[in-house]
Order: C-alpha cells, then sequence, then structure tokens
C-alpha cells in the first residue's frame, strides 16, 4: 500500500494553503496538528511563546493530527520556519509515530528564511526514514512551482 499523508501546522494559513495544494495534486490525505493551546494571533506574543518552546524543546500536546500513520507509506510534513525550525507542534506530531521506512517529504513557508534546519531536523528525528527533497515556499506558491517540484521528486 502507498498511500500518501499531507500533515501540516499552519498559524497565519501559508502552510495551510500549501498543504493543499500537495493535497490537490497528489491526492493524498491532509491532516491538520493542532496544538491545545493555540498561539496567540498577535505576531510578537505568538513569536514569543514560539521561541521559548523552542528553547526549551517543547513538544505541546495535540488535539488533532496524532492518529495513526501506520497505513500510509508517504508521509508530507510541512511547517513555518520558525526561529530556524519546526514549529513545535510539528516536532510533537514528529515525535509521536514511528517512520521506520516511510518516505518523508518536507515543505515549509517563511519569510525569507528558507527551510535553514528543518530538513536537518526532520532527518534526525526520522532517522529510519527516505527523505526525499523538499520545497520551501516564500510567502505563496503557483500551482505550477508544486507540479514542477513534484516531478522533480518523482511524484
Amino acid at each position: 500500500m502507498n498511500k500518501t499523508l499531507i500533515v501540516y501546522y499552519s498559524l497565519f494559513q501559508n502552510t495551510k494553503n500549501l498543504a493543499l495544494e500537495i493535497a490537490k495534486q497528489t491526492g493524498g490525505d491532509v491532516r491538520e496538528l493542532i496544538p491545545e493551546k493555540s498561539y496567540s494571533f498577535d505576531y510578537n506574543t505568538a513569536a514569543k511563546e514560539v521561541r521559548n518552546q523552542i528553547a526549551r524543546g517543547f513538544c505541546p500536546k495535540l488535539i488533532t493530527g496524532n492518529e495513526a500513520i501506520d497505513d500510509y507509506q508517504t508521509i508530507f510534513i510541512g511547517t513555518p520556519n520558525w526561529f530556524k525550525t519546526l514549529a513545535p507542534p510539528v516536532m510533537s506530531f514528529i515525535k509521536l509515530h514511528d517512520f521506520t521506512g516511510k518516505r518523508i517529504i518536507p515543505f515549509c513557508t517563511h519569510g525569507g528564511g528558507g527551510f535553514c534546519q528543518i530538513e536537518n531536523d526532520i532527518a534526525r528525528e526520522c532517522s529510519n526514514s527516505i527523505i526525499l527533497p523538499g520545497i520551501a515556499v516564500n510567502g505563496a506558491a503557483a500551482p505550477e512551482e508544486i507540479t514542477k517540484w513534484l516531478e522533480t521528486i518523482g511524484f
């Protein structure tokens, strides 16, 4: 079975929009990660909360998105670039599951920082999986950009 799952966390909808476009083009199932405690919608307050969580290695409890992944062989993992790494809810998801033998494809949205450490952090946490080249999108991506990337990785 080679089912595909697109998992993402999005605070300001950029990563969500990218995840939905990937799902549309791949036919994969979509799973949004929602932490038990929401982040502030005020950017400065949210940034302070997130910076503190990342510094402490905190992984928030998820109220959605933590369902089993056993039926999926390919998993796209999406996150905003927060202070050069994954959003804490995405790290929660990664730490909850065994990705042994699965194909992992990272994607992120950013405001100019690209992937930074995101791909390395995913590779470290999912060391028994196959990591394919991801895509880092500044803001929003055109559907053609996603199509080209998916073709490049043989999807």
